[in-house]
């Protein structure tokens, strides 16, 4: 079996959270380095993570000059994607960064030359795709059951479920709030369902309304108004070159009793899909309207429940037979960049109020 190297930058929350329990799981996986500007957060994920020999570092770029990593996994505020991505694939390193791809359009397009020019493989983590929920429509899909779909809502609305720590209410490490954040998840699931990513138009509004309450209810605390400097929500309209449309709904703070979150609703010709209570399809036959929930969970014999593997866990795993099979991962950065952009052009036309119009069609 072939064994990989690995190297983690930024041990922070979603490396302790999602990466690196992921990467224990894996036979052919050793965590032989970890980075973090906190050499405290570097060492505690060596400690339990690491291979005895495991190396600490606080400047990413001693560990990308190692010859002897393998693969990257990139969990640093998202200012830090590009240059950090770009970096790790030129100096030889497969790369799984976390999602967003990059805070714009220019990051990620240079995450994609670079990984086209190494030859390395490159992948986002959008670790919805695995759920099985996703699985099994992406599946139903593909086998034209719900036709040509030509509307959608990409949904990411918490009522309040503010992220009070770390840098998620920088502006300038995270390039905004909720729509770069969970926005981004639903956004990704929608166009992969629909497999359409030539947009031809996008119209958005954001919204500080919430935002500078002092004392406010949330998930995880009141959270800082001075610090606060995203949107609590933002919202968009995305119109495709063949004239499919979806509306992308994200919000921290919304004074909203219909909350989702990386999820969608889709309208084909042929029929239609929800998560509002599991999985719903729904449909036309025999001159009738049927709604169906597929069964999802395996089971029912004594004492035995089968596989279980987490979206995160099915992520890693999947990446690395990517790379060890030589085959192209589950998210292209193609994929993830065109969801950049599209992001970009919402929070630039909720600044200007105007449309933007995609340049490369």
């Amino acid at each position: 079996m072939q064994k990989f190297r690995v190297g983690i930058i930024g041990v922070g929350g979603i490396a302790n959270g999602k990466h690196m329990p992921a990467l224990s799981k894996l036979e052919n996986v050793e965590m032989v380095a970890f980075c973090d500007i906190i050499e405290e957060r570097a060492v505690k994920g060596a400690e339990k993570y690491g291979t005895p020999d495991a190396k600490v570092y606080t400047d990413y770029r001693d560990l990308i000059a190692r010859d002897d990593i393998d693969v990257v996994h990139i969990c640093t505020p998202n200012l830090y994607h590009a240059e950090m991505t770009v970096a790790a694939l030129e100096s030889g390193k497969h790369v799984m960064c976390e999602k967003p791809m990059a805070i714009n359009y220019e990051g990620a397009k240079a995450m994609v030359e670079a990984a086209k020019r190494t030859g390395k493989k490159l992948t986002i983590g959008y670790q919805s795709r695995h759920r099985a929920d996703s699985q099994y429509l992406k599946s139903y899909i593909d086998d034209g059951g719900l036709g040509e779909i030509y509307y959608a809502k990409a949904l990411a609305v918490r009522r309040r479920a503010v992220p009070t720590w770390g840098v998620f209410l920088d502006e300038e490490k995270q390039g905004g709030g909720p729509l770069i954040d969970i926005g981004t998840h639903a956004l990704d699931l929608t166009l992969w369902f629909m497999d359409n990513y030539r947009w031809e138009s996008v119209m958005g509004v954001s919204y500080k309304k919430l935002s500078q309450r002092e004392n406010a209810a949330n998930a995880w605390g009141p959270w800082d108004p001075k610090k606060f400097t995203v949107e609590d929500s933002a919202f968009g309209f995305i119109r495709f070159e063949n004239g499919a449309s979806v509306f992308l709904e994200s919000s921290w703070a919304l004074n909203t009793l219909h909350t989702a979150e990386a999820v969608c609703i889709l309208c084909g010709t042929e029929g239609g899909a929800d998560f509002s209570d599991g999985l719903r399809i729904n449909g036309e036959k025999y001159s009738r309207l049927y709604t169906i929930k597929p069964e999802l969970k395996l089971g029912g014999v004594a004492f035995y429940e089968g596989r279980s593997e987490s979206p995160s866990d099915i992520e890693a795993r999947l990446f690395y037979d990517a790379i060890a099979n030589d085959t192209d991962p589950v998210v292209l950065p193609e994929q993830a960049a065109v969801v950049t952009q599209i992001l970009e052009a919402i929070y630039e036309s909720a600044k200007t109020g105007q449309p933007v119009y995609n340049p490369e069609l």
